[in-house]
């Protein structure tokens, strides 16, 4: 009879229907992945059937098949929008159950915790509070409230040029506040232990051909650090202490500076390397120092290596931790379980952890989102087709109806 055959195609019709409706559903779904309906012809399973009469008994859906092919990558200028570029998934967290996504949308929760839309935790690798990722396991990514503790200044680098063709000073005892004393001068300002600015004044006496003093005076206090020795070419050839030994490396001075807030005493190098004598006027071509205040977060951005950057007010820059992509042998093999969430199987295979970038996983790109990979066009035509299909069936039954009437007219 060819009801069966029609009921089958019904069915299977109504469930390309089905497919197809949810991928058009889903057309502006983030990340989402739309899927195929596989369908497969079914035969009685008799031993005494002849090979050469067997007649179907319809079609029955095989599997539904998703397609992970890439979304279009849309920007959106959000700092917790990620799009993965490629293969991969991100790894969630609800209270310990692992799962998996492709969803980018992310937010920050009461603790700093990022999360997705359903409170899902982010996971990834940590970060110390010196910005050192610590790749040994992948836990919820938090982003840091907390300040970041200051830095005491260590090192200064000072390239100058100190006029060759400056006239010596006409007060011949040194001292800051005389400005017949000294030939030049300039300052930089460092940081204490306690992220305190520490002001560092130079002064430079240039007093004989080839040769200048250099002063720092820091809180009131004036050190001698040595002298400057120039060649006739203008460059830098040595560099000696108020006593006259050589500095322990050419060009550079030790100066110790003595805050009055309350931190230690630290141990400044001073570097001139780079400081010439030319017959040009007396100026600063570099100046810069390694420490600095104690900043508060600004904001954070998202690498392509899933780093996330955070950028403090002190100007400084520090890593915040690392999202992981997670690979599959088998994608089709997880389960959906709705949500943009999918679940590991064994048909899947184990999650294969890993940064961004690396092997076959994709990379990620901060402030955007990776679209529906929905082929809107494809699936309309796909609707005609199946619509087509289901209409066909039913006429099949129709037409087996009217033969049982007519035999039963006979």
């Amino acid at each position: 009879m060819g009801y069966q055959q029609g009921l089958s195609g019904l069915a299977a019709s109504s469930n390309d229907l089905d497919v197809i409706g949810n991928n058009i559903a889903n057309a502006n779904t983030v990340g989402f992945k739309q899927s195929t309906a596989q369908f497969a012809d079914v035969y009685a399973n008799t031993i005494a059937t002849s090979v050469g009469n067997q007649i179907g008994l319809g079609a029955s859906l095989s599997t539904v098949q998703q397609d992970f092919s890439q979304g279009t990558i849309n920007t959106t200028g959000q700092a917790l929008n990620v799009a993965i570029n490629g293969n991969g998934f991100y790894q969630m967290s609800n209270n310990g159950t692992i799962t998996y996504s492709r969803n980018g949308v992310f937010q920050l929760d009461k603790n700093g915790y990022i999360t997705d839309a359903s409170g899902n935790d982010l996971m990834g690798y940590a970060a110390s509070s010196t910005g050192v990722i610590n790749t040994a396991q992948t836990v919820p990514l938090k982003v840091p409230t907390t300040n970041i503790a200051p830095v005491a200044t260590q090192n200064v680098t000072a390239q100058l040029n100190l006029n060759a063709q400056a006239t010596a000073p006409t007060d011949a005892t040194f001292s800051p506040t005389d400005s017949n004393s000294y030939s030049y001068s300039t300052s930089i300002t460092g940081y204490d232990s306690l992220g305190g600015t520490q002001t560092i004044n130079l002064y430079f006496v240039q007093s004989a051909t080839g040769s200048a003093e250099v002063y720092a005076v820091n809180n009131g206090t004036t050190t001698d650090l040595g002298k400057m020795s120039f060649d006739s070419s203008g460059a830098l050839s040595g560099t000696t202490d108020p006593a006259g030994a050589a500095t322990a490396a050419l060009g550079q001075f030790q100066l110790t500076v003595t805050p009055t807030d309350g931190a230690s005493a630290q141990t400044v190098n001073l570097n001139f390397t780079g400081t010439t004598q030319y017959g040009s006027k007396s100026g600063v071509n570099n100046l810069a120092q390694d420490g600095y205040a104690s900043g508060t977060l600004a904001n954070f951005s998202i690498g392509a290596d899933g780093t996330i950057t955070g950028n403090y007010s002190n100007g400084q820059t520090m890593s915040l931790g690392q999202i992981v992509l997670a690979n599959f042998n088998n994608p089709n093999g997880l389960l959906n379980l709705g949500g943009n969430q999918f679940q590991v199987t064994s048909a899947s295979g184990v999650a294969q952890i890993s940064t961004p970038g690396s092997t076959n996983h994709g990379t990620l790109t901060g402030g955007a989102l990776e679209g529906s990979n929905v082929d809107l066009t494809n699936q309309l035509v796909d609707l005609i087709t199946a619509q087509r299909n289901y209409q066909a069936n039913a006429q099949t039954i129709k037409t087996q109806q009217t033969v049982d009437q007519t035999l039963l007219q006979m």
